[in-house]
């Protein structure tokens, strides 16, 4: 899974496979994972984070969201 993102212990990447999906990412940390739709940025499925990570991660992905949809396009087009 190509990561395209850490920060605040939150790993964020995309598996090579989900090229037939829409944009997203998985983010992880400690044990936990969720997937992210990134046009517009909401949570699809979420394992393990509370509501407060959550909220942290959206922000983050709202804040490095020009970065990691390039690094998308790039992978996968």
């Amino acid at each position: 899974m190509p990561t395209v993102l850490r920060i605040k212990g939150y790993r964020v990447g995309f598996y090579a496979l989900d090229w037939h999906e829409p944009p997203h990412v998985h983010v992880s940390k400690r044990g936990c994972a969720a997937k992210v739709w990134l046009n517009p940025i909401r949570i699809e499925k979420n394992y393990g984070f509370r509501p407060n990570e959550l909220r942290e991660v959206i922000e983050i992905l709202e804040h490095y969201e020009e970065a990691i949809l390039g690094a998308w396009n790039k992978f996968f087009r």
